[in-house]
């Protein structure tokens, strides 16, 4: 689709209100609807749109959505530029060369481009062995596939290309581009989960139809933490999707792992890739469990046992802005019960994806809720992204993980 006006139409042009002004000149790549001031006319998906200041000076440019409240995904600031193929082409290797010395052979999954972080708004490009993933979350970037694809095919050379769309812009994407989600951009088609590599353990990721792009990269460092702490332990893996943290853990000598989730379809890919692993001898020596249930009302229960090691990453908690508050006591609550299933002497690894909650407040909460248990304990780290998923913006830092550990008794300890 052709993102330039026809002759007969202007340039779409917008004036917006002093704080967005300010919030624009500051590089937020976010300009919502309300923000709007003066606009010169409709303007349609990924429309290249010019917003000019309260002086008519140039302020920015950026693409296009009509239907999202979030209504123009900003790429440029400060001065212009003509915003075609080579743009692009330039915005693209800046991501990728970013990259390019962050991994060795034994990895083969990140991500190349994180959204607005790399200049790329309501984009995703991750890599899956010789499979990428494109997901976009505005209608704005639908136009430009056309644009994109070679440049992506170019310089990256994939065997495939998949593109995913957020849920709230599959329909509109259907009906407007003849786009849907999990299509093939390019390749041969695909009716299985891929394999790739992360750290010399093979993953399956689902990215015709998975959660994100099929697989959750952003997590690859803390799961490598967690195999540094297993060895010899029972290991509980809560929420655990497709068995990545206890993974790590059997490789790393854990002696028993328990994948636990509220999905029969995550254990069965956790089964999955524990089968794919069996030539690592001590994966294979693991005893792996799963079990189906909310892990809430699992930790409760009191079945299993205790652990050495405990991982708690649930889904996002807090959605939208008001339910920040119930997140935190969910938090609270999580570790509250874990640490009753914790043996003496143990780890306990928290995790948080919610962006309405902030790293401080939630290792406070985290903390707050250990205290009462009279257990005490250290914090060993607090970490949040890989450095392939930078966070350059507020609303862009929703990963963040801390590590508790627990004393052991006096009684318990060998003299």
């Amino acid at each position: 689709m052709n993102t330039t006006p026809p002759k007969s139409q202007p340039r779409l042009r917008l004036r917006v209100s002093s704080a967005a002004e300010r919030a624009l000149r500051s590089r937020h790549p976010w300009l919502f609807a309300d923000s709007i001031r003066d606009q010169n006319r409709e303007g349609s998906p990924g429309e290249i749109t010019v917003v000019y200041d309260h002086g008519n000076q140039f302020l920015a440019a950026g693409l296009y959505d009509p239907d999202s409240p979030l209504r123009v995904r900003v790429l440029q600031v400060g001065k212009p530029a003509v915003i075609n193929a080579d743009w692009f082409r330039g915005r693209l290797l800046t991501a990728t060369q970013v990259r390019s010395n962050l991994f060795g052979p034994e990895t083969t999954g990140w991500r190349w481009i994180n959204g607005e972080s790399d200049g790329w708004p309501g984009l995703v490009l991750d890599r899956y062995g010789s499979t990428l993933v494109l997901k976009l979350y505005t209608l704005g970037w639908l136009p430009w596939l056309e644009t994109l694809l070679p440049l992506i095919l170019e310089e990256l050379q994939p065997e495939r290309l998949v593109l995913r769309l957020s849920r709230n812009i599959q329909e509109p994407a259907r009906r407007l581009f003849a786009r849907t989600d999990g299509g093939i951009l390019h390749g041969p088609p695909l009716d299985s989960a891929v394999l790739f590599q992360e750290n010399g353990l093979t993953f399956e990721a689902q990215v015709l139809q998975g959660q994100k792009t099929g697989f959750f990269l952003d997590q690859r460092e803390n799961r490598r933490k967690v195999g540094d702490l297993a060895r010899g332990r029972a290991v509980l893996n809560a929420f655990s999707f497709s068995g990545g943290f206890s993974l790590y853990a059997a490789r790393g000598g854990a002696k028993r792992a328990v994948d636990l989730d509220i999905s029969a379809h995550a254990l069965a890919a956790a089964n999955r890739n524990f089968a794919h692993n069996q030539s690592d001898a001590s994966v294979a020596a693991c005893h792996h469990e799963t079990a189906q249930g909310d892990s809430f009302e699992w930790l409760e229960g009191g079945s299993g046992g205790e652990f050495g090691l405990v991982i708690l990453d649930p889904p996002s908690l807090a959605k939208r802005e008001a339910e920040r508050a119930g997140a935190l006591q969910a938090y609270q609550r999580l570790v509250q019960l874990a640490i009753r299933r914790l043996a003496p002497g143990g780890d306990l690894l928290a995790c948080s994806c919610s962006a309405h909650v902030g790293s401080d407040e939630f290792f406070s909460a985290v903390q707050s809720a250990a205290r009462p248990a009279r257990r005490p304990f250290e914090v060993i780290a607090c970490t949040a992204h890989a450095p392939d998923h930078p966070a350059t913006i507020p609303e862009a830092q929703y990963l963040k993980a801390i590590h508790l550990r627990f004393a052991q008794p006096p009684d318990s300890i060998r003299r």
